[in-house]
């Protein structure tokens, strides 16, 4: 084709006319131009347009990639966040059944310490009335043994004569208990 191209222009060149394809500083210098831009351009598409074109699709490419690693660092971020609340939730939980369980053993710790607060009070409540059942006891014993003593020295003196033998000491005694009994 670029031959019968030429054998078209030097046609036109040897016509008496106006145009001349071969004059540079005509209209033959589109045509010049032209012819030269399509005979260099596979030229310049292989040196200049192949190397831009491969470096735009490299960094299409590249820019793809951290498109797609972006995104699966937000999916990855999304699913540790996930984790992190499922795991704070699972704390929480676990936290509430320690605190439920230590607030337990705290009420019943509680409870047996009152109980065993009253247990002991109302051993020593026993205890006291006891003592003071023995020692009521013993002071009306040390009472009686006294009136006895008064009312033999009374009979003593009323009598005029000494009243102190056993005979008489257990006859006052239950004069006294018999009396005593009736309050």
């Amino acid at each position: 084709m670029p031959h019968a191209l030429l054998n078209n222009l030097a046609l036109l060149a040897a016509a008496d006319g106006k145009f001349n394809p071969l004059d540079p500083n005509g209209a033959g210098n589109l045509i010049w131009t032209l012819l030269i831009f399509l005979l260099a351009l596979p030229f310049m598409w292989k040196l200049v347009f192949g190397p831009i074109s491969a470096a735009l699709l490299e960094r299409d490419s590249m820019a793809n990639e951290a498109v797609h690693a972006a995104q699966a660092a937000s999916e990855q971020a999304e699913r540790s966040r996930a984790e992190v609340e499922v795991a704070l939730g699972n704390a929480n939980a676990e936290a509430k059944k320690i605190v439920a369980a230590a607030t337990a053993r705290a009420e019943t710790r509680e409870r047996d310490i009152i109980d065993n607060a009253k247990k002991e009070a109302e051993a020593m409540i026993t205890s006291a009335r006891a003592s003071i059942e023995a020692e009521r006891d013993k002071a009306v014993a040390t009472i009686r043994g006294e009136v006895v003593d008064l009312s033999l020295k009374a009979a003593t003196e009323v009598l005029g004569r000494k009243v102190d033998g056993e005979d008489d000491k257990r006859l006052a005694e239950s004069i006294v208990n018999a009396s005593g009994a009736g309050q």
